[in-house]
Order: C-alpha cells, then structure tokens, then sequence
C-alpha cells in the first residue's frame, strides 16, 4: 500500500507551490558602457558592435 495524503491540497496552494518555477524570467538588461543602450549581459552589443570594449562587428547605419 502506497503513502496516500492526509489532507488534500487546496488550488491554491498548490498552484502557489508551482508558480516560482513556471514563471517566465525577463532577461537581464545591462546599459553598454560604450553607447548607453540597452543589451543583453555576455552579449554583444546590436547597436554599436562592441564586447568587452572590442570592436566584434560593424553596424550599417541603413537600420
């Protein structure tokens, strides 16, 4: 025979108990110390091109 539950466990709080891992996280936002714009922390920045203050890529000035 099994182990069965004594109580039974209310929507609630089971739901509560499952939200802090099915939430969905934003990503963390870092300023680029070169242009001041938002990007994504260990990312390349997407407006200027830069990592780490290297040069990764060139940006066209067409976007």
């Amino acid at each position: 025979m099994g182990a069965l539950p004594k109580i039974r466990i209310s929507l609630t709080r089971r739901r509560r108990k499952r939200a802090h891992y099915l939430r969905l996280k934003m990503p963390t936002m870092i300023h680029c110390p070169n242009c001041d714009k938002q990007r994504l922390s260990h990312h390349v920045c997407p407006h200027c091109g830069q990592y780490k203050k290297q040069q990764v890529f060139e940006v066209s000035e067409d976007e």
